[in-house]
């Protein structure tokens, strides 16, 4: 058997070996456990190769073996081989409009440091990074003290973001071009990421937090085994998250996603994006409390307990009222959603996936009236699998995902 690793003609030697570290890598993480053999079947590389790749890898801690499976020669167990959890760790960062989060999790995709500050963003740059930089500092500290090194950190952001260049540009690198619920305009980003942990010049990477939401349901959700379905993460503002062939899709510029901003209401409220009658003017959860007669900044709580109350009780009524709206709202987004996109699912996240008893059935029913005598079914609704956690387990995740395609960037030179 020769190596077939899919590279190109003439390439390096050196170079051919980064690649197949990541090809035998990323298979056992598809696979779960497998032995030395079965890789080399897998790959389509031969024995010697695999043993050296494998080799390497367990060195650099990535892999481990697990004890004896099936997939020996001649019928003889083989040992097998799994991804290493002990050690390798990417940190997950989210900066909501009324929460910092970080989350570490290993190589196995287990949660091991859980942090967060609850609290409006609605400040300066500066002043919620030095927060979010202390919060990761600590998350730091504890991932050392249960043996494990972070190899990259990836941050959601609940607003438009550039990935212009990062050295330099015109625009002077990465920056939020808007994020109408923390009221930012035009910030920066390069000079406050070098605030967050892990140093040594490791990757800090940035995303919406639609996009991340998306990615963690792909990997640890509801989205888990769908190859196209649509992520609607709600908090103060409303956001989505399009997954295609089982890799997320941002659009030409980046910005794809902003469900939030479409219109249901022409001529409605004055939405913060300078927009009237967007989606989050109706939908988001200050517009919730608002139109059920509760105070915009004091949470879900209030509104559920709101919904629990009796049929002509004033207060459950204009609760149940609200959330009807909403419901029509999203609807509306959603049925413009299905036509353009054709996702296989939609999947309900934050504080919309807490409300998800009341929306999905109103939402299914809506769905299929609308769009179900045209293509004959329409997709589910389902609620999130990771709650509020979505957005920053996708960003921990990223990182690790990374790690798993190009082992290289973190083995010793």
């Amino acid at each position: 058997m020769t190596d077939r690793p899919a590279a190109a003609p003439g390439m390096r030697h050196r170079s051919m070996r980064d690649h197949n570290l990541g090809v035998v890598l990323g298979e056992v993480a598809r696979r779960g456990t497998i032995s030395r053999a079965g890789l080399a079947v897998a790959t389509g590389l031969t024995k010697s190769t695999v043993s050296s790749l494998v080799g390497e890898l367990v060195e650099a801690r990535l892999l481990v073996a697990e004890g004896r499976t099936g997939e020996g020669e001649r019928g003889r167990p083989g040992i097998g081989l799994g991804l290493d959890g002990g050690h390798v760790a990417g940190l997950g960062c989210e900066i909501g409009a009324r929460r910092l989060a970080v989350r570490v999790v290993d190589l196995r995709r287990r949660t091991r440091v859980r942090l967060e500050r609850v609290g409006s963003n609605r400040r300066s740059p500066a002043a919620v990074f030095a927060e979010l930089a202390a919060l990761a500092a600590d998350a730091e500290r504890r991932a050392h003290a249960a043996g494990l090194t972070l190899v990259g950190a990836g941050l959601a952001i609940p607003g438009l973001l550039d990935h212009g260049p990062v050295d330099g540009g015109p625009a002077g690198g990465r920056r939020v071009v808007a994020a109408p619920n923390l009221g930012w305009r035009d910030v920066p980003l390069d000079p406050h990421l070098a605030g967050l942990p892990p140093r040594a010049g490791l990757p800090v990477a940035v995303d919406n937090e639609a996009n991340l939401a998306a990615l963690g349901e792909l990997r640890l959700g509801a989205g888990s085994g769908h190859p196209s379905f649509l992520v609607v993460t709600g908090e103060v503002g409303i956001g989505a998250g399009l997954v295609v062939g089982s890799g997320l899709y941002s659009g030409a510029d980046g910005f794809a996603g902003e469900l939030g901003h479409v219109v249901v209401v022409p001529g409605g409220a004055p939405c913060a994006c300078g927009g009237r009658g967007c989606l989050e003017t109706v939908a988001g959860l200050p517009a919730l409390l608002r139109a059920a007669g509760l105070d915009p900044d004091g949470g879900l709580a209030p509104l559920l307990a709101a919904l629990d109350r009796p049929a002509a009780d004033p207060a459950g009524d204009a609760a149940r009222a609200a959330v009807d709206e909403a419901a029509a709202g999203l609807a509306l987004a959603l049925t413009a959603a299905v036509h353009l996109l054709a996702p296989g699912l939609i999947v309900l996240g934050g504080t919309l996936a807490a409300l998800g008893a009341v929306l999905v059935p109103r939402l299914d029913a809506a769905l299929a009236a609308q769009v179900g005598a045209l293509r004959g079914s329409a997709p589910p609704v389902t609620t999130s699998a990771l709650g509020t956690d979505a957005a920053v387990l996708g960003a921990a995740l990223g990182v690790l995902d990374a790690v798993l395609a190009d082992p290289v960037r973190i083995l010793p030179a």
